[in-house]
């Protein structure tokens, strides 16, 4: 192909670049079911400007899609959610949102795929949709947190009976957020990191 003399050629935005004192990357993963908030909460954490996969809700979805709960929702991810955040100088976090619509659940495993941890974020008004989700990393080994995010209509449950619904061993932490809002999409994540090093530091994490 030719290009003109007045082709311009752009790389990646000067705030894409990655910090030049970053020693270590690891790969997050932020799954959950349709519509508890992955990808506003990729949006919100992320310090770049997040990579997203939403397509239009359309009639084809009616009667195969739960919607239950988030019938006000008018965009779906297909794909994935990407975003990037440093922790650290030195650590930097790679988020990947999973698209939450269960006919897109055989992309999961790609995203899983070398992830180290995860994030699984649910919504108290339909606790049944995180069963799968949780199931899943059981099977696949990687460690999770659980972020309940705040829903304004949402019923709000004590941490020990949250943890019996779900039937989760008691070193699994259980963590309120609101995803809107960075600073608490960041403690999920530091709250994560603390789970992988004390796993870390058990031998638990392999």
């Amino acid at each position: 192909m030719d290009f003109k003399s007045s082709d311009t050629i752009t790389g990646p935005r000067t705030e894409d670049h990655l910090p030049h004192t970053a020693q270590a990357a690891v790969k997050i993963v932020i799954v959950g079911g349709f519509g508890v908030g992955k990808t506003t909460m990729v949006g919100s954490v992320s310090e770049i400007r997040p990579l997203t996969t939403e397509e239009t809700m359309t009639q084809a979805g009616v009667g195969v899609d739960d919607n239950y709960g988030s019938d006000t929702k008018t965009a779906t991810t297909v794909a994935m959610d990407f975003g990037r955040i440093s922790i650290t100088d030195q650590l930097v976090l790679y988020l990947f949102g999973t698209p939450g619509q269960e006919r897109f659940w055989f992309l999961w495993n790609g995203l899983f795929e070398g992830a180290l941890g995860a994030v699984v974020l649910i919504d108290t008004r339909r606790l049944e949709v995180s069963f799968d989700v949780i199931g899943r990393l059981e099977e696949r080994g990687v460690p999770f947190v659980i972020a309940v995010n705040s829903f304004p209509d949402g019923p709000h449950y004590p941490v020990e009976d949250l943890r019996t619904a779900l039937d989760l061993s008691p070193e699994i932490p259980i963590i309120e957020c609101d995803a809107r809002r960075r600073a608490s999409s960041r403690d999920v994540l530091m709250t994560l990191m603390r789970f992988l090093h004390s796993l870390a530091m058990t031998g638990s994490l392999t």
